[in-house]
């Protein structure tokens, strides 16, 4: 076995694999800085695929009033940014956390936001994702968040809070079968003229009126997904980039994309 020798001056350089024998050598640094280099390059134009996707789904309503060339313009900046994820696989401590939903063609969806722009008694505001999986390796829980509202019943967008969990398993890289657990509804906020015709001010509340104003804020329905001893329902969901802040996601069998950026926790 041939030994390669160097001197005292590159004995602290990080070592390198010679091109034509066993031997090693020094990673100089012209080489380092041209890796460095390369990892600014794509970094800056990941930064920069991000930002034009973003740019592209505003004043969309969240896909809701997206028009067709502004939708094409949106799939290709999607399928521009998800080219940087390499085939790596989906990384669980990292989709841990809240997501907001920032834009989707999803047709389940876009059928609720026009619900809410059509009905005069409906309200939809912010949808999340939260992702329960940090110390999971394959799999764990996610819960799709609407908040919701009834003008003059409840609070303006945030009166109650529509829960769809789901438990989730990795089935490859970058694909989780969702299998749907439960539907929650909670966190009621009942407006103040609500609150005025059960409990008014100007009277002394009885005990009536406070146990029925108790009642409507610690109000919670839950309704089983899943018949016992039955397959839940559940589908194949393909997370096709991810990083700290930006998630894509699409629903396998034509189910329309979803972009989210990554919000403050909510529970």
């Amino acid at each position: 076995m041939e030994l390669v020798f160097h001197s005292a001056s590159s004995s602290y350089l990080p070592w390198t694999r010679r091109g034509n024998d066993n031997g090693w050598r020094p990673l100089t640094s012209s080489r380092r800085s041209c890796r460095s280099s390369t990892k600014l390059r794509v970094a800056a134009s990941v930064e920069s695929r991000k930002m034009e996707l973003l740019k592209c789904i505003q004043d969309t309503e969240r896909g809701l009033s997206a028009t067709p060339e502004q939708r094409s313009s949106i799939e290709e900046a999607v399928v521009s940014l998800e080219g940087y994820s390499g085939g790596h696989p989906i990384s669980l401590p990292k989709l841990d956390g809240t997501w907001r939903l920032q834009y989707t063609s999803a047709p389940d969806v876009l059928i609720l936001l026009q619900a809410a722009a059509t009905l005069p008694f409906f309200q939809v505001g912010q949808i999340f994702q939260k992702f329960e999986c940090r110390n999971q390796s394959h799999g764990g829980l996610v819960r799709n968040i609407v908040r919701w509202s009834i003008p003059t019943f409840l609070e303006e967008q945030e009166g109650a809070t529509l829960l769809v969990s789901a438990k989730f398993k990795l089935v490859s890289l970058r694909n989780i079968y969702l299998q749907f657990q439960e539907i929650t509804v909670q966190d009621i906020n009942i407006s103040e003229e609500l609150q005025a015709v059960i409990a008014p001010a100007v009277l002394p509340r009885s005990f009536i009126n406070l146990q029925i104003l108790q009642f409507l804020r610690a109000f919670k329905a839950q309704i089983p997904v899943r018949d016992p001893g039955r397959e839940s329902v559940g589908g194949l969901y393909y997370l096709s980039y991810l990083d700290e802040n930006v998630l894509l996601g699409r629903a396998v069998g034509g189910g329309g994309v979803f972009v989210f950026t990554r919000a403050q926790s909510l529970y």
